[in-house]
Formats: C-alpha cells, sequence, structure tokens
C-alpha cells in the first residue's frame, strides 16, 4: 500500500505474509527487494517491508486495504467499522509490529 515519503510523495509499503515454515530474517527482506526490482523495476521497490502473520480480512475474505493504509501511514487510532472483521486482534498486531 502506499504511505507518505518525505521525498518521493508516496512509498510502497509492503505487508507480507509467510508459509509455514519460512522464517522472517533481513536476508529475506533483502532477497524480496532484489526480486521485486528485477521482476517488476525500481520503480517498485519496496520501502518498509512488513512480516506478519495475517492481514486484516472479513468473514467473506476481502482484506480491508483501508486498515492497512491506516497503519502504513501511522494513523493508528481510528480505523473507522470493523465490525465485519474476521479477526480484530490481527490490527493491533499489525500496529504493535508497524516500522
Amino acid at each position: 500500500v502506499g504511505f507518505p515519503h518525505d521525498i518521493k510523495g508516496q512509498g510502497i509499503y509492503a505487508f507480507v505474509t509467510l508459509k509455514l515454515g519460512i522464517e522472517r530474517s533481513e536476508e529475506l527482506r533483502k532477497e524480496l527487494v532484489a526480486h521485486v526490482r528485477k521482476e517488476i523495476g525500481p520503480i517498485a521497490t519496496p520501502d518498509k517491508i512488513h512480516f506478519t502473520d495475517g492481514l486484516p480480512k472479513t468473514r467473506s475474505g476481502k482484506i480491508m486495504r483501508r486498515i492497512l493504509k491506516k497503519i502504513a501511514s501511522g494513523d493508528i487510532h481510528d480505523f473507522g467499522d470493523t465490525s465485519t472483521l474476521a479477526d480484530p486482534g490481527i490490527v493491533d498486531e499489525l500496529v504493535r509490529g508497524r516500522q
């Protein structure tokens, strides 16, 4: 998702969920950045990578991108209506892990 960036105007904040057995590491972070640069191009390089166990999804499985945008931009006080979240605890986890 996009977030305010002092130099570029908008930066890329990537929320990444990992498969079971894959460990979070700085090496993996660098590999992800290199992969995006190679496959898509330097313009799409994520400025921040946030490893997480889950994403804020509704009970029907849709990702609530507005919550991700608020967390990425640092606006962590009012997420609006979250009554449709399948797991409301994931929002707190994302806020705690914010870079």
